[in-house]
């Protein structure tokens, strides 16, 4: 199938990045959030992404113009009701999930790809509450989605092999490396990134050394784009705990759980770069 027509749900940090990249790609875009403040926040901050891309050469002001103009907010049946394509893009919470994928498959057409952004809950447990689970899979975007170059495609026992393929031809189509991955807790991607940035955490919690200093061992030593403490902070302190909470229980694996360190950091309001402080001030 052609995926023409993409409607995003939550216009947060990674809603407004797929959005971006989908209108880029010529898709006609809906973007929709219960919060019509974020969502006038996410359309700033596209125009932001895009006049950057102007300036330094790296987009045309037509391809500009273009992306914008295809670009769209919404209600939730504006974004949903003619997709072809619906990406969820909602807080990593499945009952939260589960409730908007019961009200999406309501509103999609029977054709739509209905896909979760999700970076570790199980795409099977978000598919159970639709009708057709075989039309559901994960589509795990990384921020900033217009930079990112991978996108990872997970596949629970029930998704087909067709919506797969589909999802696959859209994300080259956004210039993406696609990955496919079983749909097991954490996937690859965060699997190994939690698991390396919880021990940095208890690295730094025990004073092996400084969050500089164990970020760059990674950096220099191993040519990590970027130190696990300090994409912790551009993830988000909060989020990262969920995630370590949910996969050491999934695992069974206390390589996963947050140690007690992170935990007084979220409690103290201190989440990274969204707060302007986690383990470094932004």
């Amino acid at each position: 199938m052609q995926i023409q027509r993409v409607g995003v749900i939550g216009a947060g940090t990674m809603g407004h990045g797929i959005a971006q990249v989908a209108a880029m790609a010529g898709c006609e875009v809906v973007l929709t959030d219960a919060s019509e403040e974020a969502l006038q926040r996410a359309l700033t901050k596209v125009r932001a992404n895009l006049d950057k891309g102007v300036d330094r050469g790296k987009v045309s002001e037509a391809d500009r113009d273009g992306a914008l103009s295809r670009l769209t907010t919404g209600p939730m049946n504006a974004a949903v009701s003619q997709a072809d394509l619906v990406v969820e893009a909602v807080p990593e919470r499945l009952e939260l999930k589960q409730q908007l994928f019961r009200q999406v498959d309501t509103l999609a057409p029977a054709h739509a790809l209905l896909a979760t952004n999700t970076s570790s809950l199980s795409v099977a447990a978000i598919a159970e509450v639709v009708a057709d689970p075989g039309r559901v899979l994960g589509m795990h975007f990384f921020n900033p989605v217009h930079i990112m170059k991978l996108l990872e495609l997970i596949r629970a026992d029930r998704t087909r092999p067709e919506a797969v393929e589909a999802a696959k031809a859209f994300g080259e189509r956004l210039g993406k490396q696609v990955i496919v991955v079983r749909d097991m807790p954490g996937f690859a991607t965060s699997r190994l990134g939690v698991c390396l940035g919880m021990e940095a955490i208890r690295m730094l919690e025990q004073g092996v050394a400084s969050a500089e200093d164990i970020d760059a061992a990674m950096v220099l030593g191993y040519r990590h784009p970027v130190g696990p403490l300090k994409l912790t902070d551009m993830v988000g302190l909060d989020v990262r705990l969920a995630i370590g909470d949910y996969l050491a229980r999934a695992l069974g694996n206390p390589a996963f759980e947050p140690p007690a360190l992170m935990r007084q950091m979220v409690e103290e309001g201190k989440l990274g770069k969204k707060t302007g402080q986690g383990f470094y001030s932004w």
